[in-house]
This record gives C-alpha cells, structure tokens and sequence, in this order.
C-alpha cells in the first residue's frame, strides 16, 4: 500500500510522492524513522511551542495515524 507521510503542527511539509510499504505495522516503523530524521536534521521542532507530527495518510488522505513528538519545560524547583 502506499503511505504518505505529512509533516504537520511546528510545520506544515507534504509528502507528494508517498512510499509503498507492506503493513501498517511496516508504516507505523517509518513514521519514527521519519520524524528521527526530520528532528536530527532539525532539532528545534520539538520546541516551537507546538507539537511536531507526522500524520500519515492513504492514498485519499484519510490519516490513518499520527505520531508526534514535542518538548515540554517544566519549571526548575528544588529537591523535598
């Protein structure tokens, strides 16, 4: 089946060619591997103040899945 794999959120990228892939399962694997590199290449993504995802879609767009990645602060405090 053909996937497509949409960047979406921090940025809005997408895929216009798609990649066939055997299962969902085999998709859901891409996904990560997507968004690894996506955010190795660009590692403020995950800081814009909006998650980064990638939805991925079947050949009529309908989103199948969305895997997301996002940092989140925290205020510092001290130990008990």
């Amino acid at each position: 089946m053909l996937y497509f794999f949409n960047q979406a959120g921090a940025v809005y990228d997408p895929d216009i060619e798609g990649v066939e892939l055997a299962t969902l399962s085999d998709a859901r694997i891409e996904a990560v591997r997507f968004a690894s590199e996506a955010l190795r290449d660009q590692p403020d993504l995950a800081w814009r103040g909006e998650e980064y995802r990638v939805e991925v879609t079947d050949p009529d767009q309908l989103i199948l899945f969305t895997f997301i990645a996002m940092g989140v602060d925290s205020p510092a405090t001290k130990g008990r």
